[in-house]
């Protein structure tokens, strides 16, 4: 089974070819082709990013990634002359210059290999995921193929349990349920319990503002660029690297409230109101700054994560979303399984899937054809979270 995968939640827009082969209780992917665009720099002066501008973007990636994609995969046919059987209208394309664009590429392009095509339809930002939810309706619609709707946090969740077999081969053994996602990202921070295959129960999230969020807004204001995570890492450890004296304390919101929801909101303000008071802010104010806003964050994670185990009983714990590629956090969540938890399973994503990315919406995709378990048809352009049951 061929399955050719879009992402375009937010500000990457990605495009891959999957094929998914059963082996016994494992899952095999093998990566025919892959295709990304960050647009990571152009937001970059507005601080965070930009809805119309990450729109525009993606309608100009979105065909030539797919024709990267279809290369890589030997899967690309174009045709010498338009096809006659083009007839239809994609009256769900609303600008002209994108439906151009996309007719022409459909109009010369002969049907590839492919069973099925999967995009994100949420959460994300909705002009966004409406260009990536048309673009793979259309092509659903010229050469005959089922388009299925994918939850990008389910993409998270589902990657966070791979095995790297090399850069383009990811194998998915059957985990111990129930399992624990802590899904910490630039719009999400919540504690999912996965029962059974895709059947989910929400165990807490945040209040206020997402992790990522609460980087990128730190980030700001020490002057820092976007995106703020990296940025926070790299100050956080040359302060723990010079092993100087740290006399910055920031508060570590909800941490003793006997719930495993997140608020993060006090704590960037926290942080305003010091910056304002140090007012002149130098190198190594950025570095003390970042360093206790990491540890913070950390303690923080850790402690309700550490909860939502003790409540759940979870065999399994995974942590999915741009913010675990955040060493220091994934560090202090393996130390605290390993120390409490002997017995349950942690698992991360391979570096490459860390981020927005469209190998984990096909890989979550290929999971439900292979399980049989339906997917996400309906409004396929809807926000909203993961259907919990």
């Amino acid at each position: 089974m061929n399955i050719l995968a879009i992402e375009t939640s937010c500000d990457e827009t990605a495009l891959a070819l999957l094929s998914v082969t059963e082996r016994g209780d494992d899952v095999e992917f093998n990566v025919l082709g892959d295709a990304l665009y960050s647009q990571a720099k152009l937001h970059s002066e507005y601080g965070g990013v930009y809805p119309t501008l990450a729109k525009r973007e993606h309608q100009k990636n979105l065909v030539p990634l797919t024709v990267r994609a279809l290369t890589q995969a030997n899967l690309f046919h174009p045709s010498e002359k338009a096809l006659e059987t083009l007839s239809q209208d994609f009256e769900n394309i609303r600008e002209e210059e994108f439906k151009h664009e996309v007719e022409k590429f459909l109009a010369h392009t002969t049907k590839p290999d492919i069973d099925v095509i999967a995009v994100t339809h949420g959460p994300g930002l909705e002009p966004a995921l409406w260009t990536g939810v048309s673009f793979a309706e259309a092509m659903g619609q010229a050469w005959g193929i089922p388009v299925i709707g994918i939850n990008h946090m389910e993409g998270h969740i589902v990657s966070a349990l791979v095995s790297s077999v090399d850069t383009k081969t990811y194998t998915l053994p059957k985990p111990q349920f129930p399992v624990l996602a802590l899904l910490i990202s630039g719009g999400h921070t919540e504690l999912v319990a996965m029962n059974d295959w895709f059947s989910y129960s929400l165990v807490g999230k945040t209040k206020d503002d997402a992790v990522g969020e609460a980087f990128d807004k730190t980030a700001r204001l020490l002057g820092l660029s976007y995106p703020g995570g990296p940025q926070i890492d790299i100050y956080a450890a040359r302060a723990e690297e010079k092993k100087e004296e740290n006399t910055i304390t920031l508060p570590r919101p909800l941490i003793h409230e006997d719930s495993c929801n997140f608020s993060f909101s006090g704590l960037k303000t926290a942080v305003l109101y010091l910056v304002n008071k140090i007012g002149t802010v130098s190198e190594t104010d950025k570095e003390h700054i970042a360093n206790e806003f990491q540890h913070a964050v950390s303690d923080v994670l850790v402690s309700k994560t550490q909860r939502a185990l003790e409540q759940t009983g979870a065999k399994t714990l995974v942590i999915g979303g741009g913010v675990s590629a955040n060493t220091f956090i994934r560090n202090a969540i393996a130390t605290m399984v390993t120390e409490h938890f002997p017995e349950t399973q942690f698992s991360t994503p391979p570096p490459k899937l860390t981020g927005d990315n469209a190998i984990m919406i096909g890989i979550a995709a290929g999971m439900r054809q292979v399980h049989n378990i339906p997917h996400t048809n309906e409004a396929l352009c809807a926000q909203g979270s993961l259907t919990l049951t």
